[in-house]
C-alpha cells in the first residue's frame, strides 16, 4: 500500500469516528428512553402485583367478583408490562436505525397503545376499589 490509500483510509477512518462521535448523544438519548420505559414497566407490574398481593393478604370483604377483579388486575398488569417492554425494544433498535440514517418519525403508534392500555387499567383500579367500598 503506498502513501496515498495510506492517507485515504486514515482519513476514511477519522470521519467515520467523527460521525460515531456526532451520533454518540442521540443514542445515548435513546438508551436513556428505553430505561425510563423499563423502569415504567417495573411500576406498573409492582402496582398490579401490590393490588393483588394486599387483596388476599389484608382479608377486605370476601366477594367472589372482587376477587376475580383483582385476579384480572394483577394479570393485566403484567400482559401490559410485556407489551411495554416489547414495545419500547422495538421503538429503541427502530429509533437506533433512523439515528444512523440521520431521519426522524414519531413514535404516535407506541404512545397511543401504551397510553390506552394504562388507562385501561386506571379503570380496572376505579372499578375495584368502587367494588370494595359498597
Amino acid at each position: 500500500m503506498n502513501t496515498k490509500q495510506k492517507d485515504k483510509q486514515e482519513e476514511r477512518s477519522l470521519i467515520k469516528d467523527s460521525n460515531q462521535l456526532k451520533y454518540a448523544q442521540q443514542h445515548l438519548a435513546n438508551e436513556r428512553t428505553y430505561l425510563a420505559w423499563i423502569r415504567t414497566v417495573v411500576s406498573i407490574v409492582g402496582v398490579g402485583f401490590l393490588t393483588t398481593s394486599l387483596h388476599f393478604t389484608i382479608g377486605v370483604r370476601r366477594n367472589p367478583t372482587i376477587d376475580m377483579i383483582s385476579i384480572i388486575l394483577g394479570i393485566f398488569a403484567c400482559i401490559l408490562g410485556i407489551a411495554v417492554i416489547l414495545l419500547a425494544t422495538k421503538n429503541y433498535t427502530k429509533k437506533k436505525r433512523q439515528i444512523f440514517e440521520e431521519r426522524f418519525n414519531p413514535s404516535n403508534t407506541q404512545i397511543t397503545m401504551v397510553s390506552t392500555l394504562m388507562i385501561i387499567l386506571i379503570i380496572m383500579v376505579i372499578i375495584y376499589f368502587l367494588l370494595i367500598k359498597f
